[in-house]
């Protein structure tokens, strides 16, 4: 997945958050065509029920305790060779391992089953549900679609490109890594038995659904009151990948700039867009040109970015008027006029030398500087060149994708409403994880000793053992050091 864009036909999407119900729709894809977010009808009463969801559980969030753990864990592979990142996840007793994309698109969180009747060679072995002593399959109820044989829970998710995933729903023990403070908890999610295009062909396992939805693996642990309701996302930047993930809260730094983040405005990870600068002069753009139905949405599962047409029109202009000094090349794919320059040179460092800053505004002032490597991507046929990362949209919304927020932390305050970002090296922080001599988590997970073993970031090793932060470091510590790029879209098929 090089690139990937939500592509839906409103004239058969509607989207809606069903409890169990989860014949949802999200399309990833690799190239840099129009981008149409799904529409969403929204009921009275599915607001007014996303409205107390959201009651209960900041009352919830006020009685848990100022040292509530949580889960850190390691990214892996990277944005241009993959187009995603993936986390490694432990599931059943004794736990068996999985490279799961993290998708913040998504609101269930599945692995290919043992069972599966149309699968994909993957990074692991299929989940075997007969080997785990806990697992348990969520039978059928009214709150769900079921089985043929009306025993068992059903999801079916479906992506415009033509992929899909369908299988049923189970219940096991998760782990998240002996790195991690939170321990193993019990979780629902989905068994693939069958899986259709870029699913059945990608390397990852399976996918790690980080939206806002009931089955979210968030959402579950929120609900458990095991974690605060917040995460935070940690993106490598070009050439390096990698990266880390915080399912919990942390204690953001004085430097951290925050947006405004409108669950209630749609079920997306939104913030408000206010305008953009290049190299210090604001776009001439008219008001609102960033704020469409949704607002502009961060999706983790998404690669690039996709502005409105006007919007892209201006930037690309700016853009050009500032790299006067290079030379215009083709694009690596001859089916795509991508906007490409050569004569940068191959340091990824050195590149505000040949392009200029962007600032991103938001409604309350603050502002986020995009270095180069946030805008623009490597060409995989000339040393030396780039393209452009940012593509046209022919609807209203305005869609960011990881390369906005390489080298960035992104934390998503859910419990506050908001979204802040950081920009930091994320690869620091991997180049100081030292390796576990133990391997796969149990379900009574302990800590094991450390060893001077240094990890590059790069991508997930099959059967790796799990990394472990020195003992003294603090959650603080790592914030000095993070990346993200996220959003979500569960929507149902009627």
């Amino acid at each position: 997945m090089a690139r990937t864009w939500l592509h839906l036909t409103s004239s058969i999407i509607v989207c809606a958050l069903i409890c169990f119900n989860f014949f949802t729709v999200d399309a990833k894809d690799h190239h840099p065509r129009p981008m149409l977010l799904p529409l969403q009808l929204t009921s009275r009463n599915h607001s007014q029920q996303r409205h107390l969801d959201n009651i209960r559980r900041h009352l919830q969030q006020s009685g848990l305790s100022s040292s509530t753990p949580n889960a850190r864990m390691r990214l892996y592979d990277d944005l241009l060779s993959n187009g995603y990142y993936t986390a490694r996840l432990w599931i059943g007793t004794p736990p068996q391992e999985f490279a799961l994309i993290v998708d913040t698109g998504s609101t269930v969180t599945y692995v290919p089953c043992s069972s599966c009747a149309h699968c994909g060679k993957h990074q692991d072995p299929r989940f075997q549900p007969d080997l785990s002593s806990t697992y348990q399959p969520v039978k059928c109820n009214p709150s769900c679609n079921c089985d043929d044989e009306q025993k068992q829970c059903t999801y079916d998710r479906r992506y415009a490109e033509m992929s899909s995933s369908s299988g049923v729903l189970g219940e096991d023990i998760v782990s998240f890594g002996n790195e991690s403070e939170l321990v193993p908890q019990r979780a629902v999610f989905g068994c693939e038995n069958r899986e259709t295009g870029d699913l059945y062909s990608q390397r990852a396992d399976g996918i790690m659904g980080l939206g806002r939805g009931q089955l979210s693996i968030v959402d579950q642990l929120v609900d458990k009151s095991v974690i605060g309701d917040s995460f935070s996302l940690c993106y490598g930047g070009m050439d390096v990948g990698g990266g880390a993930m915080v399912l919990g809260k942390i204690t953001p730094p004085p430097e951290m700039v925050f947006s405004h983040s409108d669950p209630f405005r749609s079920p997306y990870y939104n913030i408000e867009l206010k305008e953009m600068h290049v190299a210090g002069k604001r776009l001439k753009l008219p008001t609102g040109v960033f704020d469409g139905r949704h607002g502009a949405v961060l999706d983790s599962g998404t690669t690039y970015a996709y502005f409105q047409k006007d919007a892209f029109v201006a930037f690309r202009d700016a853009i050009l008027r500032e790299v006067h000094s290079l030379k215009r090349v083709r694009g690596p794919d001859p089916n795509y006029d991508d906007i490409c320059f050569s004569g940068a040179g191959r340091d990824v460092s050195q590149l505000s030398k040949s392009f200029p800053e962007v600032e991103m505004v938001f409604n309350n002032g603050n502002k986020l500087l995009l270095s180069p490597e946030n805008y623009l991507f490597r060409h995989t046929k000339l040393i030396g060149a780039y393209c452009l990362g940012i593509f046209a949209n022919t609807e209203s919304t305005t869609l960011l994708g990881g390369i906005v927020v390489r080298d960035t932390l992104v934390t998503y305050d859910r419990d506050n409403d908001r979204i802040g970002f950081l920009k930091t090296n994320c690869s620091e922080l991997w180049r100081r994880v030292k390796i576990s001599g133990a391997t796969a988590p149990a379900p009574s997970v302990s800590q094991s000793n450390d060893t001077n073993l240094e990890i590059p970031p790069a991508s997930a090793p099959s059967g790796s053992p799990a990394n472990v932060l020195p003992g003294a470091w603090h959650i603080t510590c790592i914030l000095a050091m993070f990346p993200v790029f996220l959003g979500f879209f569960p929507c149902t098929v009627l």
